[in-house]
C-alpha cells in the first residue's frame, strides 16, 4: 500500500475551486516536490493531506486510513504525520526544549524526562543542541525552522510535509534548512515538500508534481520532469526558475 493515496480530490471555497480532481499516490519512503506558480494550490494540496483543510470531493488515505472519513480520529492521525509550516509555528514563550517536549506528553503520553531525551537527541540532529535551553526568539529563522523540523521527528511520524519551509528565510539560512532536509531524504523517511527550490528538486527528489490553477499538471520522475516536461505551462515556469 502507498503511504499517502489521493483520488480525485477536489475543494472549493465558496465558488471558487482551489484543487481540481488531483490524483497521486506517495510511496514508503519516496521524496516528492510539488511546485508550480503562486496560487495553483500546492499548499492547499499538502494541508489535506493531514486534514488541516477539509476537501468536499474525493478520497485520501495515510498509511491506509481515511483522513476525510467523519470516523477517523484526525488528532490521532496528524500525531504521525509530522508538519513544517512556512512560518516555523513554535511557542514564542517556551524554551527549545519545551517546545519539543510538549506535544510527545501531552499527544503520545510520553514521561517528561523522556520527551526531554528525544527532544535533546533530535537538537543535536539538527545541529542545534547548544541552544536547547533559549527561546525561539533568540534564534535565526533558519535556526527556529531546524527546531520545527525536530518538533515534527519528536513525534515518531511515518511521513513528512513541508509547506514551503525555506521561503520565509534569508537566502543564506536557506541552506542549512534544506541540509536537514536533504539528510532525512537520504534516511528513507517519506516526504512531500511544496518548494522552490529546484536544487533541492534535483539533488533528492523522486518525483516532481507540478500544479496550475488546482490541477496536477504533470506528475513524472524528476529526470523527466527537468529534462522535457510535458506541458507548456511547465516549461514556462521552470525557464523563468532555472534561468534566475
Amino acid at each position: 500500500m502507498p503511504m499517502i493515496e489521493m483520488n480525485n480530490v477536489s475543494k472549493w471555497y465558496g465558488r471558487f475551486q482551489v484543487l481540481a480532481e488531483c490524483s497521486t499516490q506517495v510511496e514508503k519512503g519516496e521524496v516528492i516536490v510539488v511546485c508550480g506558480p503562486s496560487g495553483s494550490g500546492k499548499s492547499t494540496l499538502i494541508k489535506c493531506v493531514n486534514g488541516l483543510e477539509p476537501f468536499q470531493q474525493g478520497e485520501i488515505l495515510v498509511n491506509s486510513i481515511s483522513v476525510g472519513d467523519p470516523k477517523t480520529n484526525l488528532p490521532k492521525l496528524r500525531a504521525r504525520v509530522g508538519m513544517v509550516f512556512q512560518h516555523f509555528e513554535l511557542f514564542p514563550h517556551m524554551s527549545i526544549t519545551e517546545n519539543l517536549s510538549i506535544a510527545q506528553v501531552k499527544v503520545l503520553g510520553r514521561g517528561k524526562d523522556e520527551a526531554r531525551e528525544r527532544g535533546l537527541k533530535l537538537l543535536d540532529r539538527v545541529g542545534l543542541r547548544a541552544q536547547a535551553d533559549k527561546f525561539p526568539g533568540q534564534l535565526s529563522g533558519g535556526q527556529q525552522q531546524r527546531v520545527a523540523i525536530a518538533r515534527a521527528l519528536s513525534m515518531d511520524p511515518i511521513c513528512m510535509l513541508f509547506d514551503e519551509p525555506t521561503s520565509a528565510l534569508d537566502p543564506e539560512m536557506i541552506n542549512e534548512v534544506l541540509d536537514v532536509m536533504v539528510e532525512l531524504a537520504q534516511e528513507g523517511m517519506t516526504m512531500m515538500v511544496v518548494t522552490h527550490e529546484m536544487g533541492f528538486a534535483r539533488k533528492v527528489a523522486h518525483r516532481v508534481i507540478f500544479m496550475d490553477q488546482g490541477r496536477i499538471v504533470e506528475d513524472d520522475k524528476k529526470e523527466a520532469f527537468f529534462g522535457s516536461p510535458r506541458s507548456e505551462r511547465a516549461q514556462q515556469f521552470l525557464s523563468k526558475i532555472l534561468h534566475h
